[in-house]
């Protein structure tokens, strides 16, 4: 940091790097969000107040199979839910805060400025709270307007929502494929998916995507309990890895970022 330089330049120099990532895909969900029937305004509004990706992929995707309003709010509450533990952990750093200070935090907060003032705090003794907030403003203007240039983008394409749906699953797998680094959470990702093809079919309703994902997370949450309590060493423990060393499952992630990449410059056809 140079000499008297100014705060707010301090703050963007350290969250540059974060913005800068926001603007591929926050184009893309600007796109589907259009492309699931969101006007310019409504996809700025839901860019302010939801402020997630994962959230808004998810929004979109629910919609296009016209999900009921009840679903989409309960598969969107079960996946905020970890902001729970990672307000948390960032709560001591914020000792002596206002009410209205700490909410205003709460509500700017997502995983990556999260990780951000997290290693701000932890690694410098002179990173403030009104420095964190920054933090989280800067990252919302760069995810808001990048999502509102991809609305102003569809808009002006032909989109084609097959093309919609199959950018929004080859998202979604490369999500799961990341999370994918235990034996036990491939075979949560298993039960998840039989669950819900069950319950989809029983319940002839969404709301069994809800049912499916609470039980499977309970099975593995449990599972997990016990054999750390009792089988440490068991195999459903082990991390995935392959025997060249690269990161697990490289080849299939990089199968699915290469598809969510064509199916979009494929929306204008």
């Amino acid at each position: 940091m140079k000499k008297n330089e100014p705060n707010w330049l301090v703050v963007l120099r350290t969250v540059m790097p974060l913005g800068l990532s926001y603007i591929p895909i926050g184009l893309a969900c600007g796109v589907l969000l259009h492309a699931a029937g969101f006007n310019h305004l409504l996809t700025a509004l839901i860019s302010v107040m939801v402020f997630s990706g994962g959230a808004q992929f998810l929004i979109a995707s629910m919609l296009t199979i016209n999900a009921p309003m009840t679903t989409i709010i309960l598969m969107m509450f079960f996946l905020e839910l970890r902001y729970a533990l990672l307000g948390s952990s960032l709560s001591r750093y914020l000792k002596g805060q206002s009410l209205p200070f700490i909410l205003t935090f709460a509500f700017s907060m997502n995983d990556e400025n999260y990780a951000v003032n997290y290693l701000k705090f932890a690694t410098d003794k002179h990173w403030k709270p009104s420095q964190a907030l920054m933090v989280e403003h800067y990252s919302l203007l760069f995810w808001t307007v990048s999502n509102i240039i991809g609305s102003l983008i569809g808009s002006a394409l032909t989109i084609n929502l097959q093309v919609v749906d199959f950018a929004l699953t080859a998202l979604f797998i490369y999500m799961a494929i990341m999370q994918a680094k235990s034996r036990l959470i491939i075979l949560v990702a298993v039960l998840s998916g039989v669950l819900t093809i069950g319950f989809l079919v029983l319940m002839k309703s969404t709301l069994g995507l809800v049912v499916s994902t609470l039980l499977a997370s309970l099975t593995g949450y449990f599972i997990e309990r016990y054999l750390l309590a009792h089988k440490p060493e068991s195999h459903l423990l082990y991390k995935v890895h392959d025997p060249t060393g690269q990161q697990p499952w490289k080849n299939l992630t990089s199968r699915a970022q290469r598809g969510f990449s064509y199916a979009i410059s494929q929306l204008n056809e």
